[in-house]
Parts: structure tokens; sequence; C-alpha cells
């Protein structure tokens, strides 16, 4: 897939996936611009304008012309789900879904593609099924937020603009902001063990091969409708872990990490951590069928390749 340098728009960019999007993408020639509600300067090869991903205003204009637009707003999950957080977790994603939507409809030009970021945690969190895209959603905050994120975008995307989204799972990179870092760190302090019993599927990509599928949406005019964004070999929480510490160093090393009974992931999450335990305490397992049907090799497609790519990066 080869195609001109054109103008994307990264609707909320500013994040760990965004930025590394950003890179990918301006490395490759495209015009990038980070439409983001805290912008910065000069962090990276590409424009950066405020929006409050809400409203429409000045930063539609960038929407106008421009080849593609790929929407990774929303908070954070990594919190304790508080009612006050579980409303902002909803509304950040279905408003901002619902203003860029009304940006493409006023534009002249509008962009021939739209990418939407989704969850995988729309599937909820079956303790073996595997989930692909024909596989029905799940049940709880996670799948009714994922659901209305994908409604909204149903209703948000124009007709004449040809829509992705992608279900993405835990995405494992070496830039500031990710999971990645922070759980290294607990593998070399000789932490960072199994969680409760450790069959909890998690499912995961490699940052690379997430950005070659964000670029492969925007540049492939076959691809369209629901694709799963993980790797094809989900793992338990446990070998996950296990396979962290290989690579850890440090005090890894030296032995096993101590498990992490549930009662104390559930006090240490929200008391310690300030986020939500179940992040740590369920899972689930997810493969693309679309992907693999339509030819799409992985970089990275075993966790042990990943992780040992990921530890000879510099930090």
């Amino acid at each position: 897939m080869s195609d001109p340098p054109a103008r994307i728009v990264i609707a909320g960019g500013s994040g760990f996936i965004g930025r590394s999007l950003a890179r990918f993408l301006a490395e490759r020639g495209h015009e990038v611009v980070v439409l983001s509600r805290t912008p910065t300067k000069n962090i990276g090869p590409w424009r950066s304008v405020a929006w409050d991903a809400r409203t429409t205003g000045e930063w539609a204009r960038e929407v106008d012309g421009a080849r593609a637009i790929v929407n990774l707003t929303g908070r954070s999950v990594d919190c304790v789900k508080t009612p006050d957080h579980c409303d902002e977790i909803l509304r950040s994603r279905v408003e901002s879904t619902l203003a860029l939507g009304r940006a493409i409809s006023a534009a002249e030009r509008r962009p021939r593609v739209w990418v939407q970021m989704s969850t995988a945690h729309i599937y909820g969190d079956p303790p073996s099924v595997a989930c692909d895209e024909d596989s029905p959603t799940g049940w709880g905050l996670a799948p009714d937020v994922g659901r209305a994120w994908e409604r909204a975008f149903e209703a948000a995307c124009h007709e004449d603009v040809r829509g992705v989204v992608l279900r993405t799972s835990f995405v494992l990179g070496r830039d500031a902001g990710g999971p990645y870092a922070k759980l290294l760190r607990l593998a070399r302090l000789g932490l960072g063990g199994r969680v409760g019993h450790g069959r909890q599927g998690l499912s995961w990509i490699h940052q690379h091969d997430m950005n070659r599928i964000f670029e492969r949406a925007i540049l492939d005019e076959a691809m369209r409708g629901v694709y799963v964004a993980s790797a094809p070999q989900p793992v338990s929480q446990a070998e996950f872990s296990r396979e962290l510490r290989r690579v850890a160093g440090g005090l890894a090393r030296f032995g096993i990490a101590p498990p992490a009974p549930q009662l104390l992931v559930r006090l240490g999450a929200r008391l310690v951590l300030r986020t939500d335990p179940e992040l740590a305490l369920y899972g689930r397992r997810v493969v693309s069928k679309r992907l693999r049907e339509e030819g799409f090799a992985f970089d990275f497609p075993s966790l042990r390749g990943a992780l040992e790519d990921l530890a000879r990066r510099p930090e």
C-alpha cells in the first residue's frame, strides 16, 4: 500500500498511542495534526491544535481537506471507578465522536476515511472463550461504554466517509505514558508476579503493529467496519508476568515474583495505586479473524518476541 503524503488529523493524539502514531505517520512523510485538550509545542514532527473534545470550533478547519481522521479521544480507564469518573469515561468518548462527526459533515472536502478507536474490553471478561469480530459483546461498564462509543461513531460517520473501527487490546510500547514502563519497573523490583489466579486472559499488541494497522486502515480502501486490533497469540496474566520478568533484569533474575492474592490487589489498587483492581484481576482473549483472512502479517506475533524487541530499545 503506497500513497502520496497527506494531511492526517489525530484527535486525542497527545497520549501514549497518539504520540506513537503521530511519529510513525510523520516519518512516512505525512502532515500530521494532533487535536488535544492540552496542546503542546515542539514535542514531535507534527502540529498541535487545541480543541475541547465536545464542541466544534476553530479546530474544525483542520478536518476540511484532510485525507484521514483518527479518533483516539477518551478519558483514561486507569482510575478508581467512582460515579464521576465513570461519567467522564463515557462522555469523553461519545461527545468527542459526535463533535468530529459535525466537523466532518460541515467540511467542503470531507476526509476519505475515519478510523475510530474502540476497545477490546467491549467483549467483557469471558474466563475462557476467545473472542473475534463476530463474538457477542459482554456485560458491565466497559462493554456498555464500548457499545455507546461505537453507536456514536455509527451515527456521526458521514455516508461519504469510509469508516473503520479498531477494538484495541493492551498496547505494549516504550513511549512515555504507556503501561509497559510501569510494569517493567515492578518486574525489576522483583514484583509483578501472578495476579489472583493468573488465568485471566491478557490480549496485547506491540505498538509497531498497532501503528501498522492504523496505517493500513488509512490507506487500504477495502478496509472498513469493525476489526479486533490485537496480536494473534493472547496469553494468561501469569504467562505475561513470567515473560516480562525474563527480559526485565534487576531483581527479577533472582527468583519467582511473589503472587498477589485477590484481596491484596483489591486493597492496594484502590488505596495505593488509585486505580481499578479489576483491570488486573480480569481479562479477555481476543483475536482478529478479519485481519487474518485479509492477510495482515504481524511483525510481532508472539509475546516473547515483542518483549525482547522492547527490551532492546533505549529507555
